[in-house]
């Protein structure tokens, strides 16, 4: 270790000096704004790529999900891999294939090729999502701080899903869709750069074990329930196809369960959701995302396709919500930091609930005004929920399950955008073509799984802050005392950094 890197030892743990600790945070936060960015971005685009390529609703739900699916399935194994070869190594192979991904969507010449080029898109995300985190709980060592620092990362993931549909609309309306992949190549370029400059290298002492039966197992029930739900409406409920995938569905869940438990390093540590808070966090990233997903890909069609709007102006119709985000995603940041993620989670639930219901009265001629002050609601939302769901998500847990836990969520996440856009994509797919009210009257369905989604975030908000919550975290944590110390199941805590 040279004294070019500015690293000082203490009781075995590399530390930063602060501003290169901040340094490398802003470096994880470009990396992680433009990742999450694209999973909102696209949205915008989505009527102006119907019409180039002549793609079907269920080409444009999969140009979304290829991305999410992706990163749903292979986060946590992208973070193991990290912890073995090296992070910083890592992030910047995922940052290249991000951007290669990137390019390849610029030029995609069908539907087809748009979707295989998001998916390798979201390859290089996986890598740089999970390892962004596992970098700062590294380089953040002090608790406190490491709190502050995951909660700008968290923010800045509720910020870059609120300005996607904003910049992407100017992007469309100036340059044409294939401009929002463009974007992507300077800034990861630079990000790898940055990385190679001031990030260090950490690897775990002890690194997870590599686990394909689970990945398999993840990756089949991911796979097979979202495509089950894209296909349903052009194959029907009863398709022998459809059951079919519900059936590997329900015995891919089954086999995690049976699995699982048995490795010594299992790709998904079932014992974690013994920890109430944990498990809520994971619940309620999959409901919040789910929501937003749904809320994205039914607005923009509904303000283009039955409204008539360009893709700029309903990117300007998607700005006060986006601008709640902004402003809301650091602020709630530094609350939960502060005094806990209780009030964040409370206000989050209630407003996507309210969210939901006040959806039900839009129409095709709707004021704007009303549509707008609806909006905002889902703003309220996301901008009062990412930030607690990651710090509720390693709450109580012991540093070496940190980075574990933080990836879990992360799938929720995504997991919970990739179901919103399926489940809303089939159910307003059919009334896109008739348009009009047969369109806002097919979305009513969503609008009252919004609302219901929010109610259960709002509860479980409630249940996961609580001092039952904490000690069940507490017992959790527990499980893993050898972890630390070297022993048991898992990677233990001490890392290992270097230039």
């Amino acid at each position: 270790m040279t004294a070019s890197t500015r690293v000082k030892v203490v009781s075995g743990v590399a530390e930063l000096s602060r501003r290169r600790r901040l340094l490398v945070l802003a470096i994880c936060c470009a990396s992680i704004v433009v990742v999450v960015m694209d999973v909102s971005i696209v949205n915008v685009a989505l009527p102006e790529m119907r019409r180039d390529l002549h793609a079907s609703v269920s080409g444009l739900q999969w140009t979304v999900d290829a991305y999410t699916l992706v990163l749903a399935g292979f986060l946590v194994l992208a973070g193991s891999t990290a912890d073995r070869v090296g992070r910083r190594r890592i992030f910047q192979v995922g940052l290249a294939t991000f951007g290669l991904g990137s390019l390849l969507c610029s030029l995609a010449p069908s539907i087809g090729w748009l979707v295989a080029a998001r998916a390798l898109q979201a390859v290089g995300g996986t890598m740089c999502n999970p390892v962004a985190m596992a970098i700062i709980v590294t380089v953040f060592p002090e608790r406190a701080e490491r709190a502050r620092a995951i909660g700008v990362f968290g923010a800045m993931t509720g910020l870059s899903l609120g300005l996607g549909p904003i910049l992407g609309g100017a992007l469309v309306d100036g340059l044409g869709w294939r401009s929002i992949f463009w974007i992507n190549v300077p800034i990861v370029a630079a990000a790898i750069v940055c990385a190679a400059l001031f990030v260090p290298e950490s690897r775990a002492a002890r690194a997870r074990r590599f686990d394909p039966v689970g990945q398999t197992l993840v990756v089949l029930v991911l796979g097979s329930l979202v495509y089950a739900i894209i296909e349903s409406g052009r194959l029907g409920w009863t398709s022998p196809v459809i059951l079919g995938l519900l059936a590997v569905t329900v015995l891919g869940v089954l086999g995690i369960l049976a699995y699982e438990p048995r490795r010594v390093d299992p790709l998904l540590e079932l014992r974690l959701f013994r920890s109430v808070p944990f498990g809520s966090a994971i619940l309620m990233a999959l409901f919040a995302l789910c929501g937003f997903g749904a809320f994205l890909f039914v607005t923009t069609l509904y303000l283009q396709d039955v409204r008539g709007m360009s893709a700029l102006a309903a990117g300007l119709c998607l700005l006060p919500a986006g601008l709640l985000i902004v402003v809301l995603s650091p602020v709630t940041g530094r609350l939960v930091g502060g005094r806990g993620p209780r009030l964040p989670l409370v206000v989050a639930g209630a407003a996507l609930a309210l969210g939901g219901g006040a959806s039900l009265w839009l129409g095709p001629a709707t004021p704007l005004p009303a549509v707008l002050a609806t909006y905002l609601l889902f703003g309220l939302c996301l901008g009062t929920v990412n930030p607690p769901i990651t710090n509720t998500a390693v709450s109580g847990m012991p540093a070496s399950m940190a980075g574990v836990a933080a990836s879990v969520a992360s799938v929720g996440r995504q997991s919970g955008m990739t179901l919103g856009i399926a489940i809303s994509g089939t159910i307003v797919g059919p009334a896109l073509a008739r348009g009009g009210t047969a369109f806002t009257g097919a979305a009513r369905t969503v609008w009252w799984l919004e609302l219901g989604l929010g109610l259960a975030i709002l509860a479980l908000g409630l249940l996961s802050t609580g001092r039952w919550a904490a000690g069940t975290a507490a017992r959790a944590a527990a499980l893993f005392e050898g972890v630390d110390s070297g022993a048991g199941r898992g990677a233990p805590s001490g890392d290992v950094l270097s230039r």
